[in-house]
């Protein structure tokens, strides 16, 4: 199987997506966990929050990207199908 450019860009596109949200998640870890009484670490309420947001973006952050790539490569692919001997 060739891989060519536009496959290379969808991948790195695609896994820089994940890489943000993996990001997102872990920071979003951090920042909102706390200590509990009996020596566990838990989410605070507004870290549960944060968390759905986080997955509700990441949703529509892949749905976007995956519009955006559609788009560029259906706009390549229509100046690449031009017949030359019309």
């Amino acid at each position: 199987m060739e891989i060519d450019a536009d496959l290379r860009r969808k991948t790195a596109v695609s896994a820089a997506a994940v890489g943000i949200s993996l990001v997102t998640f872990t920071a979003i870890g951090l920042a909102f966990s706390e200590e509990i009484p009996n020596g566990g670490i838990a989410f605070s309420n507004t870290g549960g929050f944060a968390v759905v947001a986080a997955l509700v973006g990441f949703i529509f952050l892949m749905a976007g990207i995956g519009v955006w790539l559609d788009n560029t490569t259906a706009d390549t692919a229509e100046t690449d199908d031009a017949d030359p001997t019309e």
